[in-house]
């Protein structure tokens, strides 16, 4: 039973508060009796006050943190083990993780929680029902010093019939154990340390209640939108004398209408049978299925509109002569979700998916929270991001997100626990396939009735034989319960069973890509869709875990984890900082990293917006994953909090129900050019309507260069149309310069939409006349030549290792460098100081942007480890796993003259077409040729060959 779906009959105690504990590490206490009273030998170890809910992990029971703790969790690098650099993180009290949160203590395994509880006398010849909302992993409950049962549901409520309790004192004990029950995979969010932690204890509600001797077991809810009904399902249980005759009545009210009318219905019942007890039966059980019309007003369900009605149940029966009543109030919303050729229609309404994944992350307990703040303080953010479904990856969250969600419209797909993988499979036999169905089953009995409930999948990236078992499971699960989608798993396997499929191609950088992704192979442009993905298929795709792009860890957010987690590992990655002398530089790395983070994010969301058909995606993510490695790839950290580089609005601009769109075949430009884009709206809104539409061409400044209208046009709800065609001329831009591309639509309802898209326009280089002292060379000893002489030299060294081990890209880092193992690229993009008087020609913010990507081309960044003293005027951030000082454009005084060291490749005939590239060296030209050009740093010809390695050789 929920916290919204409660009996309003009987009695109810809370048993939360002091408890007494006792740890079991090597599973002793069940064979020696330490739920007893007396038990046996002197084995029991004293307890310790502990309070429920809680784990006890975060109260400071369990052991310190070792190099051989034994943590839940696959670890794709295990350097930490081996490598130097982490040898003073493996030292005994000083022990720190770089690959996820470390907790301050650790316990895995068995552990018993004990208390005296008093039954009332009013209780007396009453059932009585222990219900612990959620329990991680298994327990089994004694009272006094019988046995009850054992429960080993992770995702929903663990509940006990404890029988007729006597008036009086009795003992409570339960026994929780953490480890690995069923192999579930080691990365399941369920019970991985690269998450939530993998703790021991009960959370969420405690209680003992009195059940009448006919009750109600489960009220399903079954919403018919075209009749504007409902078709209550409602299971009852009994003693064995059956369940009696009498009546089943529902009432339903719009919880947003006080006093307004109710709609009632009833069914009787009969059930005379013998007295089961004769059979060996110790419980009888019925049901009754109830339709209740809601009337042709009724108001229904979805992300716009959520409006929620209240199920009052009651039933009332006798048996043999004695009366009994029990009642249930559940909430439901009139919500029916299905599809409409590619797309998920919710109540027949084409719907674009805007999800990011939930994967458990909560530092300050380690674990879930069961009341609803958290949660809508959760789904509120990612509203505001233009967000309308959280996935839950490998688990399902409590009822508190639920409820939380379905007060404003919002959705879920939940998944089972599961992530067989990584040792773990499932459709071979395994105990993990029982475990998955029965796991499943609960999960929909619990949490069904929530019309939030939009989306399931077993669980995550299975292996095994997966396609015959998880095809099964499809159609059992929709069998079961039909209000919802279902697909087999996220990512694959996809199945002709499948309600929808959720793949992983669809992105623009794949996982193994590298280099070779459509981000850093291919020039910029918004016309790249997915349609190929699309047409010819059934059924509606959704891209997996799209994103994965990294910012810099923010080094200032260590002081937040107060609570059981402790960030260790960003501790680390900042000693790394302090030992390459970059600790200052920190912040500047966060902030141009996030931003080029949140310009792969822009596209990515757009190339999933702009393709007609397409089923919707879900972010890697929306908010930081600190497990795997470390993988802080959300606008947000783990705290669901903005980090200084990009608001909620910025992001809700290309992200939300309805967003504009342009078709531009490139991001750079020459003044001689036709500046021609397409234009396009999402619209995934409540309703087609009527919009008008209007763009403009502004410089930084906020001078609009071009403006004009598409007009006034009919959109549909979806995303297939092209609304119009802009084209402006681009040869009044006199000098090279930043440009916005607006495009805003404004419907008939008075709603504004915009979003915007920058290019750049270069107009052709001036040629500046030979100037005697500076030249251009390939070749480093030419260069200390020329310098030590007294000139200036720009220098393009062809390098080798170790330089060419950095694999230097366009994009910032995709997940992270260790779990990947070293997937290119290793840098994080590039930070400048935007007053160098190099950019007075090369206009750029201080930090990567899509006019970087041609000079970027082919580049390779520098390590600058043996010239501390030099500030490059480019700087490659590097991964935060090795922090090397790197460098993509610096200077130094060698001799009486100076070199300018550049590893961009901006030679070359391919270059003369590249505006960005072509510019790029006209700027180094002219700031060479400049009286502003003065090296403050010296170094000898040593340290330059040095630096740029004996085997660089010569072009």
């Amino acid at each position: 039973m929920t916290s919204t779906e409660q009996s309003a009959t009987g009695h109810s105690l809370a048993i939360d508060g002091e408890w007494r504990l006792m740890l079991d590490p090597h599973d002793q206490g069940e064979r020696d009796r330490w739920f007893a009273d007396i038990a046996y030998g002197d084995a029991r170890p004293e307890s310790a006050p502990i309070q429920l809910p809680g784990s006890l992990q975060e109260q400071g029971y369990g052991d310190s943190i070792a190099i051989d703790t034994p943590w839940t969790g696959q670890l794709e690098d295990r350097s930490y083990y081996t490598d130097d650099r982490y040898a003073r993180y493996r030292e005994p009290g000083r022990i720190s993780v770089p690959f996820w949160l470390q907790p301050a203590v650790y316990y895995q395994g068995v552990a018993w929680y004990q208390r005296e509880v008093h039954v009332p006398t009013d209780w007396a010849d009453q059932s009585v029902v222990m219900s612990l909302e959620r329990v991680h992993w298994e327990s089994a409950v004694w009272v006094d010093d019988v046995r009850i049962g054992s429960e080993r549901s992770l995702s929903a409520p663990h509940e006990y019939r404890l029988g007729r309790l006597s008036p009086g004192r009795h003992r409570l004990t339960i026994r929780v154990d953490n480890r690995m029950i069923v192999d579930v995979g080691p990365n399941a969010h369920s019970v991985s340390d690269h998450t939530q932690g993998n703790w021991n204890g009960v959370i969420g509600a405690m209680t003992l209640r009195t059940v009448p001797n006919v009750s109600i077991r489960r009220v399903a809810t079954f919403p018919d939108v075209a009749r504007r009904s409902v078709r209550v399902a409602v299971d009852l249980t009994g003693g064995t004398r059956g369940l009696g005759v009498g009546k089943v009545t529902v009432t339903a009210r719009l919880l947003a209408a006080p006093g307004g009318t109710s709609q009632v219905a009833e069914a009787a019942l009969e059930d005379h049978r013998q007295d089961l007890f004769e059979s060996g039966v110790t419980e009888s059980a019925g049901h009754v299925d109830i339709d209740l019309a809601l009337g042709d007003q009724a108001k229904l369900w979805d992300e716009f509109h959520p409006h929620l009605y209240e199920l009052i149940t009651v039933v009332e029966t006798s048996v043999d002569g004695e009366r009994s009543s029990d009642s249930r109030t559940t909430t439901f919303g009139l919500r029916e979700v299905g599809v409409s050729g590619t797309h998920i229609a919710v109540n027949g309404r084409p719907t674009f998916i805007r999800g990011t994944l939930e994967c458990c992350v909560f530092p300050l307990t380690g674990y879930p929270p069961t009341d609803m703040e958290p949660w809508r303080k959760i789904i509120d953010v990612c509203r505001a991001h233009g967000l309308n479904l959280l996935r839950f990856h490998s688990w399902c969250p409590p009822e508190a997100a639920f409820a939380a969600a379905d007060e404003v419209g919002f959705y879920f797909q939940v998944e089972g626990p599961i992530w067989a993988n990584l040792g773990s499979s499932i459709g071979e036999g395994r105990s993990v396939d029982g475990f998955l169905i029965e796991e499943c089953r609960r999960i929909v009995d619990v949490y069904g009735n929530h019309p939030s409930f939009l989306m399931m999948a077993h669980g995550n990236e299975p292996a095994g034989r997966d396609e015959e078992f998880l095809a099964a499971w499809v159609s059992l699960m929709r069998r079961l319960d039909p209000r919802r989608l279902y697909t087999a798993g996220s990512a694959w396997p996809v199945l002709t069973e499948n309600d929808f499929d959720i793949i992983s191609e669809p992105r623009i950088q794949h996982w193994g890509e590298g280099l070779g992704s459509r981000i850093n192979s291919q020039p910029p442009e918004t016309i790249t869709d997915y349609r190929e993905w699309v047409e010819g298929r059934p059924r509606p795709v959704i891209g997996h875990e799209i994103g994965q792009w990294c910012a810099y860890p923010d080094l200032a957010e260590i002081e937040r984890y107060t609570g059981l987690m402790s960030a260790r590992n960003f501790s680390i990655f900042q000693d790394f900082l302090v030992d390459a002398g970059l600790d200052d530089r920190a912040e500047e790395f966060l902030n141009a990293s996030g931003r080029l983070q949140k310009l792969c994010y822009k596209e990515d969301i757009e190339s999933a917006l702009r393709t007609a058909g397409f089923g919707g995606f879900h972010l890697l993510g929306l908010s930081d994953f600190p497990g795997q490695g470390t993988a802080p790839v959300g606008v947000l950290n783990a705290f669901w909090e903005e980090k200084g580089y990009c608001t909620a609005d910025e992001f809700a601009r290309f992200c939300g129900p309805t967003v504009p769109l342009v078709r531009l075949p490139k991001r750079t430009f020459d003044t001689a050019e036709q500046l021609t884009a397409e234009v396009q709206v999402a619209h995934f809104g409540s309703d087609s309507e009527h919009m008008t539409i209007s763009w403009s061409l502004s410089d930084e400044s906020g001078h609009v260069w071009h403006s004009g209208n598409i007009g006034t046009v009919f959109v549909e709800v979806g995303n297939k149309d092209i609304h119009g065609v802009l084209s402006v001329s681009l040869s009044d831009i006199a000098e090279a310069s930043k440009l916005s591309l607006l495009v805003e639509a404004e419907s008939a309802s008075g709603q504004h939409y915009e979003n915007d898209w920058d290019i750049w326009v270069y107009p052709e280089p001036e040629r500046l006349p030979a100037r005697p002292g500076v030249s251009f060379s390939l070749d480093i000893e030419d260069s200390i030549r020329r310098a030590e002489a007294g000139e200036r030299v720009v220098l393009f060294p062809n390098l080798g290792s170790p330089h060419t081990d950095v694999a230097f890209g366009f994009s910032t880092i995709f997940w992270n460098t260790s779990c990947t193992k070293n997937q290119p690229p290793h840098t994080l993009g590039i930070t400048h100081d935007t007053h160098h008087p190099l950019f007075s020609a090369f206009p750029s913010a201080g930090h990567t942007d899509w006019q970087w990507w041609e000079p970027l081309e082919g580049a390779q960044a520098m390590i600058l480890d043996e010239l501390p003293q030099i500030e490059p005027i480019v700087r490659p951030i590097d991964t935060w796993f090795t922090a090397r000082r790197l460098g993509l454009l610096w200077e130094a005084q060698i001799g009486s003259g100076g070199v300018l060291v550049c590893s961009m490749r901006l030679d070359g005939d391919q270059r003369q077409s590249q505006p960005a590239a072509r510019q790029m060296l006209a700027a180094l030209s002219r700031y060479v040729c400049s009286e502003e050009f003065a090296p403050q740093v010296t170094i000898t010809g040593d340290q330059l060959r040095n630096c740029l390695g004996t085997d660089t050789g010569r072009r």
